[in-house]
């Protein structure tokens, strides 16, 4: 094994993840030599596709072990008629949105993007924290702030907490968009399509510190699915590939949590109760597949004069995607970025034709940065 396959600096001990290698390749032969077929372990969350793209772990993974992207990017996920939303309050005269930086870049059906609102007059500014833009509604009275608020369970709670400050200060000019999806519904909605064939998930951390473990468990028992909740680096993401080849091997898939170290097996309860009262579970609208029943978050009734779409009267519309995008398909782990006959021509970062390549966590934009 040679020094260079570690040559990324992410690699914090290279002798470590030598030996993880090492354990990976003995694993995967004898899981391969037991279920008698290829091993499809899907990482749920964009950030862990960045985090294997960066480090150029791709390349270490053995034959007949193969990493599919799901439908975890926030931005990937949001459907075009989402966008095209986005976009009509961005007309709105007078309204400030509030934004962060990943959603500029994503086309709605029209070929226009924030960016290009923004060109055009509309007051887009990029924020770092929804708070941001609950001060930024106290600071400027005279107009209407409206947040963009996508995400999944990780999201969902700090626009909450905003939406619940903007509610004690009494402010009437602050309103979101709520188009938040939920994580263990999304793998039900894999898991149900027999043309998905998932021998094992890598769950994100983030989402977990939030909801825990229990809401994973029927990944195990139902579906008999292996399940890791992992970790960021590098060595993380080794290491829960490691238990899933295990659990592959055992015959028995349960919920394990790799990055105890920050997942409580309890969750967040302030945060899931915060989260709780500002929303309520509705159907979403998912990039690609159509609306999901209860698979998403929208305003509760309490709540509900925040909700920017109604506020400012913005129809909810389904929008064909862009033409040969193959996004979609790209988060059900139904093709990889490559596939795309777009991919690296007609849709670059510089000029992206779909989210997954405009994203920072998207599939295509860590493909074309650091390659297969």
């Amino acid at each position: 094994m040679t020094a260079d396959r570690f040559s990324s600096p992410l690699w914090r001990d290279r002798a470590l993840a030598a030996s993880a290698v090492r354990r990976m390749e003995a694993l995967a032969a004898e899981a391969a030599s037991r279920s008698g077929g290829q091993l499809n372990f899907m990482e749920v969350c964009g950030t862990h596709t960045m985090a294997i793209a960066a480090s150029g772990m791709r390349r270490l993974f053995p034959k007949g072990l193969r990493m599919l992207s799901g439908p975890g990017c926030p931005v990937c996920v949001t459907s075009q008629g989402d966008i095209d939303g986005v976009l009509a309050l961005a007309a709105v005269p007078g309204a400030v949105i509030a934004t962060f930086g990943d959603m500029m870049k994503v086309k709605g059906s029209g070929g226009l993007d924030l960016h290009s609102m923004r060109e055009r007059g509309s007051d887009v500014r990029v924020v770092y924290s929804p708070l941001d833009a609950v001060e930024l509604a106290a600071a400027e009275p005279s107009r209407q702030v409206i947040f963009v608020g996508v995400g999944f369970e990780t999201t969902a709670p700090v626009v909450a907490a905003a939406v619940a400050r903007a509610a004690k200060a009494g402010l009437r000019n602050f309103s979101s968009t709520a188009f938040f999806k939920l994580v263990p519904p999304a793998l039900e909605m894999l898991l149900s399509d027999p043309s998905n064939k998932i021998s094992g998930f890598m769950l994100p951390g983030h989402v977990s510190s939030v909801i825990g473990l229990e809401p994973y468990l029927f990944v195990a028992r139902k579906y008999r699915v292996p399940c890791v909740v992992a970790g960021f680096e590098p060595l993380d993401i080794l290491a829960a590939v490691n238990m899933l080849l295990e659990q592959v091997i055992s015959g028995r898939p349960e919920v394990q949590d790799e990055y105890f170290r920050a997942v409580p097996a309890a969750g967040n309860p302030a945060a899931l109760k915060l989260m709780r009262e500002v929303f309520s579970v509705r159907d979403a609208d998912w990039r690609a597949i159509g609306r999901v029943k209860d698979t998403g978050l929208g305003f509760s009734r309490a709540y509900a004069r925040f909700d920017a779409l109604k506020r400012f009267g913005i129809p909810r519309k389904a929008a064909p995607e862009p033409k040969g995008c193959l996004c979609g398909r790209i988060l059900l782990g139904k093709a990889q970025p490559p596939d795309c006959r777009l991919f690296g021509k007609a849709c670059t970062p510089s000029n992206a034709v779909g989210p997954c390549m405009v994203s920072s966590e998207g599939a295509c934009a860590a493909w074309f940065k650091y390659g297969a």
